[in-house]
C-alpha cells in the first residue's frame, strides 16, 4: 500500500500497461522496456519528488527510484498486471537502436534479476576469506566449509541461473534453457573433464568431445540459450499444437546439448579466453592509465545506465582468470562521489539539502551512489566533478597496486574484503585501500573548499523569516526545479505572450510572497494570484497547467485581493500530490506581467533547485 500511488503514477507516465513489454529492477532502477517509448513522459515523471531521476539509455526507459526499488516494482507489477515469466517481445523502439543499445539491453536483463544475490554471495565470500587470514575460522571446520557452500553455490551453478535468466531474455522457455546449464555443470560431466586432462577421450556418435569445465563460465550458456530460443520458436512454428509442448522441449534438449559440447561451449570458452586475455594485455601494458580512466568515467557510464556493458567482461575475467581488477578500480569512483556528497553535506546549512547529502553517502558506502549523484553532486556540477577527479587519482593508484577482486559483487566498502587473495593480505590490498581513501579524502576536501557556490551555504528561509532582497528582486515563491519559460507545456506561457520570466516544478504545495507589496488579484478557482510590488513589478504566478478545471479543489488561499504582503508570507497551499494524480502538470510560470515596461529579467538562482525564498529572478530597470 504505501507504494501504490508512487506505482500508479510511474504507470501513468510510461503510457500505460499497455506499453509496457518488460520491467525489471537493479539496485535503484525500474529498467522498462516499452513498446513505444515516444509515449512515455520522462518530464512529467520527474515531477514526482520520489522519483530521483528519468534516464533513457540502452534500448531502456528507466525510472531511477532508491534503495526501495523492490518494493517499487512489486507495487508497479502488482498495478499493472505484469506477470513475472511474461517473455520479452520485440517492440517498436528496438528498430531504432543501436548494437550498443540491444547488447545493454539483453545483459542488464539477463543479470540483474539475481543481482542482489550475486553481491551477497560475493561478500560472504569476502569476509570467509577475511576470517581465514585473521584466524577466525579454519578452513576444514564445518562452520566455514557450510558458508562457503553458500556462498560458492551461485557462482558455481551460475551456468543454471544464467540458463533461466537468458532463456526469459531470449523470449523462450527459461525452464529449458536451465536445464541446458544443468547439463554444463552436470557431475557426470565434470568427471569427464576430470578425466580428460588425464588423457582419456570421448565421442558423441563418433565425433571427439572436448570437455571443458563449465562451473562459473558465462559466455557458453548464454550463446546456448539464445539459439535454443530460436530453435524453439521454428519448432513451435511447425509442430501440431497437440504435440508440441513436449516434442518442441525433446527436440529443444536433444539438439541443444549435443551442440552446446560439440561447437557452441568450445567456441564461446575461446572468446571467453580471448576477451580475457585481450583485457589483460591493455591492463597490463599501463594499469595505472587504465584505473584513472575508468576511475574518472565510471560514474558517467552508471548516470547513462550504460554501465552495464563491462558486467560481463568482469565476470568473465572470475570465470577465466579468478580474479578481476575492473570491480576494484571501481571502487575510488564510488567514494569519490561518496566524499563529495560528504562535502556537501559538511558545508551547506541547507536543511534539504543537507538532508540529501547524508542519506546519499550512507548509501553510496554500501555501493549505490544514485541518490548522491543524482540528488546531490550532479545537480550542483563542481562535486560530481571532484568526485571523478578523485576517482580518477584513486584509480590510478589501485591500477597501479595491480589489485584484484577474487568474487564479483556491487562496488561497495565490502569489497575491501572480496580483494583479499587466497595467499593472505599483500601490497594490493593496501594499495587498494590508500586508493579508495585518497579518493574519498580528496573529492570531499575540494568539494568543501570550492563545491558549492556562496548561496547554497545559506540556512534554508522559513516563512517567518523574512528574506533579504533588493527591490528589483524577485525570490522564489516555491520551492522546486526550475525549467525554462519556453519549456512549459502550455504554448501560451512558452510563447512570452503573457510577459517574460521563468517557471518552476514545485517539490511540496507551497506558495509564497516573493517581495514587498500586495496580492493585485486572486482567482476564484485559487490556483492563480496575482502580486504587485512596491516597486512596481507585476507578477502572475499560475500554478500548474489547465488546474483552473480543478475549480478551486485542492487548493487553499491564506490571502485575498488587496492584502499587503512581504517575502516569505504564505500566499496559496496546494495538495501536491492530490494534483498528481489527477493527472495534471504542476509547471507553474511565474510571469512578469509588465515585463515590457523593463530592460530584461535576469536569472539569479545558480543551481536547478531553488528554495521558497532563495534568489530567483532580478529586473533590469
Amino acid at each position: 500500500m504505501k507504494y501504490d500511488e508512487l506505482a500508479g503514477d510511474i504507470l501513468r507516465h510510461v503510457g500505460g500497461r499497455e506499453n509496457i513489454n518488460s520491467l525489471v529492477h537493479c539496485a535503484t532502477r525500474l529498467r522498462f522496456k516499452l513498446n513505444d517509448s515516444s509515449k512515455a513522459d520522462a518530464e512529467g515523471l520527474k515531477e514526482n519528488p520520489e522519483i530521483i531521476m528519468v534516464v533513457e539509455s540502452g534500448g531502456q526507459f528507466q525510472v531511477v527510484v532508491g534503495n526501495h526499488v523492490h518494493d517499487v516494482w512489486l507495487a508497479v507489477c502488482q498495478a499493472a498486471g505484469l506477470s513475472d515469466d511474461a517473455p520479452a517481445q520485440k517492440t517498436k523502439s528496438e528498430d531504432k537502436n543501436g548494437v550498443m543499445a540491444a547488447f545493454i539491453d539483453v545483459v542488464s536483463g539477463i543479470f540483474t534479476p539475481f543481482l542482489g544475490v550475486l553481491a551477497a554471495c560475493g561478500i560472504l565470500k569476502g569476509f570467509l576469506a577475511l576470517s581465514a587470514v585473521g584466524g577466525w575460522l579454519e578452513e576444514s571446520s564445518g562452520t566455514w566449509r557450510i558458508l562457503f557452500a553458500a556462498s560458492d553455490a551461485l557462482f558455481y551453478f551460475l551456468p543454471i541461473v544464467l540458463g533461466y535468466t537468458a532463456g526469459k531474455k531470449f523470449g523462450g522457455s527459461p525452464f529449458l534453457t536451465m536445464v541446458i546449464g544443468g547439463a554444463l555443470v552436470h557431475p557426470m560431466m565434470l568427471e569427464a573433464f576430470q578425466a580428460s586432462t588425464n588423457g582419456a577421450t570421448e565421442t558423441f556418435f563418433g565425433i571427439p568431445v572436448v570437455f571443458i569445465n563449465y562451473t562459473s563460465s558465462v559466455i557458453p550458456v548464454i550463446c546456448a540459450a539464445w539459439f535454443c530460443c530460436w530453435l524453439e520458436r521454428q519448432c513451435n512454428k511447425v509442430m501440431p499444437s497437440a504435440v508440441k509442448n513436449f516434442f518442441t522441449p525433446l527436440v529443444c534438449i536433444a539438439v541443444t546439448v549435443p551442440l552446446t559440447f560439440l561447437v557452441i561451449g568450445p567456441l564461446a570458452t575461446g572468446l571467453g579466453e580471448l576477451l580475457a586475455a585481450g583485457f589483460q594485455i591493455v591492463y597490463k601494458f599501463a594499469p595505472w592509465l587504465a584505473g584513472g580512466i575508468l576511475g574518472a568515467l565510471w560514474q558517467v557510464c552508471v548516470i547513462f545506465g550504460v554501465h552495464w556493458g563491462l558486467i560481463p567482461l568482469m565476470m568473465n575475467n572470475m570465470a577465466v582468470l579468478g580474479h578481476d581488477p575492473m570491480l576494484v578500480i571501481l571502487l575510488p569512483a564510488v567514494f569519490g562521489q561518496v566524499g563529495a556528497a560528504l562535502g556537501v553535506f559538511l558545508k551547506t546549512r541547507d536543511v534539504r539539502l543537507k538532508a540529501l547529502a547524508g542519506s546519499g553517502s550512507i548509501a553510496g558506502i554500501f555501493g549505490v551512489t544514485e541518490p548522491a549523484v543524482y540528488g546531490v553532486t550532479l545537480p550542483y556540477r563542481r562535486p560530481f566533478i571532484f568526485g571523478c577527479i578523485g576517482g580518477a587519482l584513486g584509480g590510478a593508484i589501485v591500477g597501479f597496486s595491480l589489485s584484484q577482486a577474487y568474487s564479483f559483487g556491487l562496488a561497495s566498502i565490502f569489497t575491501l574484503a572480496q580483494i583479499i587473495p587466497p595467499s593472505g593480505l599483500d601490497a594490493s590490498v593496501w594499495g587498494a585501500i590508500i586508493g579508495v581513501a585518497i579518493s574519498f579524502i580528496l573529492a570531499c576536501l575540494l568539494t568543501l573548499i570550492a563545491g558549492l557556490p556562496a548561496a547554497e551555504a545559506v540556512p534554508e528561509t522559513k516563512a517567518a523569516v523574512v528574506p533579504v532582497a533588493g527591490e528589483e528582486d524577485i525570490l522564489a515563491p516555491l520551492s522546486g526545479v526550475t525549467i525554462p519559460l519556453e519549456d512549459v507545456p502550455d504554448p501560451t506561457f512558452a510563447s512570452g505572450v503573457m510577459g517574460g520570466g521563468a517557471a518552476i516544478i514545485p517539490s511540496e504545495g507551497r506558495v509564497v510572497a516573493p517581495f514587498h507589496g500586495e496580492v493585485a488579484s486572486l482567482f476564484t478557482t485559487r490556483h492563480a494570484i496575482g502580486l504587485l510590488s512596491d516597486s512596481g513589478i507585476e507578477v502572475l504566478i499560475h500554478v500548474g497547467i489547465d488546474t483552473v478545471k480543478l475549480n478551486g479543489e485542492h487548493f487553499t488561499a491564506y490571502v485575498k485581493e488587496g492584502d499587503k504582503i512581504r517575502p516569505g508570507d504564505l500566499l496559496i497551499a496546494f495538495d501536491r500530490d492530490a494534483i498528481l494524480l489527477e493527472g495534471y502538470d504542476l509547471s507553474t510560470p511565474i510571469i512578469i506581467s509588465n515585463s515590457e515596461d523593463f530592460a530584461g529579467i535576469e536569472q539569479k538562482h545558480t543551481t536547478p533547485y531553488v528554495q521558497a525564498g532563495g534568489p530567483f529572478l532580478h529586473i533590469n530597470r
